[in-house]
């Protein structure tokens, strides 16, 4: 017999009952509806234990990553600790080690947590203002090649509270906390030799620059196709840094385009509709792995053409953004 601890609590476990039985048996209120497998309500994360490989039959690999696991179709046949993937997680106090300005009216915020922080690259932190202003942004920094400091791409909007303040009031040597991270949007490896499609308008460029990096330093040798899309090409921040990389990567391929034209920039840069350029240029995607990231509109309206053009529902990695432009 296994013993599940959950929420402070411990749950025996009886021979051919799932994690799900057990605990829903005991009145805790845990996420489920079909107890099959297919609509993965149930998913929790394991904290301590081992969990048979068929708990995570269908989930992404980044949320095998992480641990995730589908509770209906766990059968312990050891003592787990499990909690749901939901669980808050305390906030962390950073020192500001860098804040510069970048094209388009973009700050590269750099932080430095004062206890060990673990992260994948693309995933995404809470950073506050205070106990009662936060709001999400993700990381562009790689543990390998950024070291303790993390980097993140913030927009200012003339409306947002958050924004403003990281990008006009906070100084270097200034302290901010952060809270997470969370986020399955990330680079797990596994078939090396697997075609990427990143793909992403404005500061949705910062998690897949990290994805991307990533990817890189740890030897990914498939063909990697880097869409970047702004207003203008001024939005298209890292232009430089990437074509950089593009220099001593033979295998990675960056696609920048703005919807109106800028005097004496690049000619490389496609003027044109960043959405309608996928569509024209990815029409054949299986067996690739797609990362989208941008405005909620965008991420669906792509998640749904990749799908179509033959990428797999597992294969589709999606970090959507909330438009805080308009807070008060």
């Amino acid at each position: 017999m296994a013993v599940i601890r959950y929420a402070g609590r411990s749950f025996s476990v009886m021979e051919g009952e799932s994690a799900l039985e057990a605990l829903l048996a005991a009145d805790d209120e845990i996420p489920n509806h079909c107890r099959s497998g297919v609509c993965q309500s149930c998913v929790m994360q394991l904290v301590a234990g081992k969990i048979d490989p068929r708990a995570q039959k269908g989930l992404k690999d980044s949320w095998q990553a992480q641990g995730l696991f589908l509770a209906c179709q766990c059968y312990p046949d050891q003592d787990l600790e499990i909690r749901l993937p939901a669980a808050d997680r305390m906030r962390v106090g950073c020192l500001v080690t860098g804040h510069d300005k970048l094209s388009g009216g973009i700050v590269r915020l750099r932080l430095r947590p004062q206890s060990l922080f673990d992260y994948h690259p693309g995933q995404y932190v809470t950073l506050w203002r205070d106990s009662a202003l936060g709001r999400n942004y993700s990381l562009a920094s790689v543990p390998l090649l950024d070291g303790d400091e993390l980097e993140f791409h913030i927009k200012r909007f003339s409306n947002g509270r958050l924004s403003s303040w990281l990008c006009d009031c906070v100084n270097i040597g200034d302290r901010i906390e952060l809270q997470g991270p969370g986020g399955y949007c990330f680079y797990t490896g596994g078939d090396a030799g697997q075609d990427l499609l990143l793909a992403g308008t404005g500061t949705g460029l910062a998690p897949l620059y990290g994805i991307l990096r990533d990817a890189l330093q740890r030897g990914h040798t498939g063909q990697i196709h880097l869409y970047h899309g702004a207003v203008n090409a001024d939005g298209l921040y890292l232009h430089e840094a990437l074509q950089g990389l593009v220099a001593t990567h033979q295998n990675l391929h960056y696609h920048p385009c703005a919807l109106t034209k800028s005097p004496g920039r690049c000619n490389d840069i496609r003027v044109e509709d960043l959405d309608q350029l996928l569509r024209c240029e990815r029409s054949g995607l299986q067996g690739w792995k797609v990362y989208l990231c941008g405005p909620d509109e965008f991420v669906k309206k792509q998640r749904r053409h990749c799908f179509l053009a033959g990428a797999g529902l597992k294969d589709i990695y999606a970090d959507a953004f909330i438009d805080y432009s308009q807070s008060s």
